[in-house]
């Protein structure tokens, strides 16, 4: 534990020396890029230096959809851990765990009903790729091992859910991986504010992935896994009538459509889950981040009915695979969305997110200006503008300077606040990011 003689500068010298960081080079360290958080009330957090910034990002993971400090969420973790703190895993379950399972089947579309508990987003989606291919398995598909992905993608960072990754470096390092997965073009959206429900849209890569299950073996192909959202390069938004082509496609071949919610999971978009946008309904679903609102590590697998009642046996462990008081953590999170109507809140907000960030759209060096509910990204020209990705990190550093917290995303900078911003911290917040743009790019 870190005394209160401790200063600031031999924690830093700590973190360069004695912590291993995830997706930071040396030159990045070098550069004073990561920042040391020391703590946090409403959306407002504080360095150990001693510095206050607005999280435009909630927590850069965009986890922490309640901000900080909410005593709601302490009370209720701590009155769990003093009364059960953990109950274990196989034989062993506690009863939270098994609320958890049926808040969460009331409350997810169709009949997505039957949970497998994590740690993470990665582990989620690791357990929905096994889940997928036993019950293949278990309906007459024995030989399907195969996993489609696309370019792109994010979806963990070990197995397989590295392996169908395309995105944030974290596979090529570590390859060869499993056998069995490939990949197929994403489709781009770069039209600002899209309708998410009608109009023409082009399905070629849609139609592509009908085309790769011919090639790859409709025998063998036993899922398909997307982000309904995409996170590569911030905010993308599939064209009008792409994921119910992709829907049609997977129902054609019996090949099970995972729907990794890790991010837009619990409002983010502005409704409870991104498939509700298009009114589709995965055959797996995978939760993370805001399950809890980042106060306890927590993520979820959730499979239709049919297949887990299809499972005879699920040869999987994990020794947090629901954990007491993370359960709580997601129950107390799911209540106080509910009940201070957060979801519906970030549909509010999100134009006014977007409007805030229009006048960047003028600007030669911004591409496009997008997002939907309180997650927006500003994309960045690093074709033609005569700008590079040390341009964004400039940006980055100096919305810091004055005082809020983005995150840099590939060619794109992302504002995705936690759910209890208000209109003037958001606006607040908003106004330095611009400026910070306006300065850097001048």
């Amino acid at each position: 534990m870190r005394s209160i003689e401790t200063m600031p500068s031999e924690l830093y010298k700590t973190a360069r020396e004695l912590y291993i960081w995830s997706n930071l080079s040396n030159e990045d360290l070098a550069s004073g890029f990561p920042l040391l958080l020391a703590e946090g009330e409403g959306v407002r957090v504080k360095d150990v230096d001693g510095n206050t910034y607005v999280d435009l990002t909630s927590t850069a993971s965009r986890a922490s959809a309640l901000g900080y400090a909410d005593r709601r969420m302490a009370d209720a973790i701590y009155e769990q851990l003093m009364r059960l703190h953990h109950a274990g895993s196989g034989p062993l379950q506690a009863d939270t765990v098994m609320e958890l399972s049926a808040l969460l089947a009331d409350l997810l579309p169709g009949d997505l009903a039957c949970s497998v508990f994590t740690g993470s987003g990665s582990e989620a989606n690791e357990v929905a790729i096994k889940l997928a291919k036993l019950f293949q398995r278990s309906r007459g598909k024995p030989r399907a091992y195969k996993v489609i992905s696309r370019w792109n993608a994010y979806h963990g960072s070990l197995g397989s859910a590295q392996e169908v990754s395309d995105w944030l470096g974290v596979r090529v390092p570590s390859e060869p991986g499993p056998p069995g997965i490939s990949r197929i073009p994403d489709p781009k959206s770069s039209s600002a504010g899209p309708s998410l429900a009608s109009g023409n849209a082009d399905l070629s890569c849609a139609d592509f992935l009908a085309d790769h299950i011919e090639h790859e073996g409709p025998e063998l192909v036993a899922a398909f896994i997307l982000e309904p959202i995409a996170q590569a390069n911030g905010v993308q938004i599939p064209p009008p009538g792409y994921l119910r082509r992709i829907r049609e496609i997977c129902d054609h071949y019996d090949v099970l459509l995972i729907a990794d919610e890790v991010i837009t999971g619990f409002g983010r978009t502005g409704k409870w889950f991104a498939v509700q946008h298009w009114d589709i309904e995965p055959d797996i679903m995978t939760l993370g981040k805001a399950i809890t609102a980042g106060y306890m590590p927590l993520a979820a697998t959730v499979a239709r009915r049919e297949i887990g009642e299809a499972l005879a046996y699920f040869p999987d462990v994990h020794t947090y695979c629901g954990h007491a008081s993370a359960a709580v953590a997601a129950s107390t999170a799911i209540a106080i969305y509910q009940s201070d109507g957060l979801v519906e809140r970030a549909a509010t907000l999100g134009p006014d997110l977007l409007e805030a960030l229009q006048p960047l759209s003028d600007l030669p060096c911004v591409k496009d200006v997008r997002g939907v509910g309180l997650w927006a990204a500003v994309e960045f020209d690093l074709d033609d503008a005569g700008i590079d990705r040390q341009t964004l990190r400039k940006i980055v550093m100096r919305a810091r300077q004055l005082g809020v917290i983005v995150s840099q995303n590939g060619r794109s900078i992302e504002v995705a606040p936690p759910f209890v911003i208000s209109e003037e911290e958001l606006a607040e917040g908003v106004a330095a990011f611009v400026a910070a743009v306006d300065e850097v790019c001048a």
